[in-house]
């Protein structure tokens, strides 16, 4: 029988939520959306859990949404997977740590802006390619890039989709720091370790005072969704995704 494409471990007071397709780069596809609630669901609600740390499988953290889905749906909503994954992550009260090695794509990418740590490998890559696919950001990251980094170098990942490496991820202020792949788990877990010896409510606390500056981000994935929604169904998209497909069968 297969693994699950999404991996739930508990030690302690630390989930490991693990995306695990890597056949396909880890792409998530819709069943995997809803696991990911699941597993964010479930620590939320156990109150032994500290702190959450997601990762991918093997070389790559993800390289975002399954498009064979995306070219299957007639239309998005506030309630299809994606955007319930979005939701649950950005009001995820306890600690969320992002361990990232490989390609971080799309979703990969602006699922990070709701971390509150990102430990990434020098070999890692990260991209928000929607406007190559001719579809627009979402996971509000549309208002959280230009408040991270500023609205000029929010504008040029966004309007040129190119990607870009950890060491320039680090100088945006889009992770916490960047080491060698032998060492990424021993940096993680040594994270892990100082937050655990910290008071967990003063822990969740802190985080929800930090995330008040961000009260607007529910009505931006709705505005987001709206615009990707409609993005989906046009013709642009279509041929940029089957374009997408007959490049990886050539």
């Amino acid at each position: 029988m297969a693994e699950p494409h999404i991996l739930v471990n508990k030690d302690g007071p630390i989930l490991t939520i693990r995306i695990n397709r890597p056949d396909k780069k880890n792409a998530i596809t819709n069943e995997m959306y809803d696991a990911l609630v699941g597993a964010l669901t479930l620590a939320t609600n156990d109150s032994h859990i500290i702190a959450v740390k997601l990762e991918g499988t093997g070389d790559c953290f993800t390289a975002g949404n399954d498009l064979a889905d995306f070219l299957s749906m007639e239309e998005i909503s506030m309630n299809a997977s994606a955007p319930r994954f979005l939701k649950a992550l950005a009001s995820f009260p306890k600690i969320l740590i992002a361990v990232v090695q490989g390609v971080a794509v799309g979703i990969g990418t602006t699922m990070l802006l709701h971390g509150d740590f990102v430990v990434a490998t020098t070999d890692a890559r990260f991209q928000l390619p929607f406007i190559n696919l001719a579809l627009v950001p979402e996971a509000a990251s549309s208002l959280l890039l230009p408040a991270r980094i500023g609205y000029l170098r929010a504008a040029e990942l966004l309007l040129l989709g190119e990607s870009f490496t950890a060491e320039t991820a680090l100088y945006l202020g889009l992770v916490n720091r960047v080491v060698d792949p032998t060492e990424l788990e021993a940096c993680s877990l040594g994270i892990l370790k100082q937050l655990l010896g910290k008071d967990p409510s003063a822990l969740f606390e802190t985080k929800r005072l930090l995330k008040l500056q961000s009260i607007e981000v529910d009505g931006r994935m709705a505005e987001e969704f709206k615009a990707f929604g409609a993005r989906l169904a046009s013709p642009a998209f279509k041929t940029m995704a089957e374009a997408f497909f007959q490049s990886k069968r050539t």
